[in-house]
């Protein structure tokens, strides 16, 4: 298993699109701002077929610090949850059954 940085994916961009890297760059970094930007207002991100994003709040809760067992307060907070979309599941799994 590899890691794919956002330099490869605009590499890849530009050479399959015939555009700029400079140009290609400066639209997936906007794309990027902007899916950050719609994530924090608490909206919902839906890309066809790839997947949804969907901002959650995870209540608060009583842990336990590993180190010396005392159990802590967690607080409340907001996270980011990705369901995959059908072509994505398709692509990564070969199956179209849900």
């Amino acid at each position: 298993m590899a890691t794919t940085s956002k330099r490869d994916l605009v590499n890849k961009i530009a050479e399959s699109t015939n555009t700029p890297r400079t140009t290609t760059k400066r639209i997936v970094q906007c794309f990027l701002d902007e899916v950050i930007a719609e994530l924090a207002k608490d909206n919902r991100l839906e890309f066809r077929d790839f997947g949804v994003f969907d901002v959650r709040l995870r209540a608060a809760r009583s842990a336990q610090n590993p180190k010396t067992m005392e159990p802590v307060q967690v607080p409340p907070k907001r996270v980011v949850k990705f369901k995959i979309g059908r072509a994505l599941k398709v692509k990564l799994n070969g199956d179209d059954t849900e």
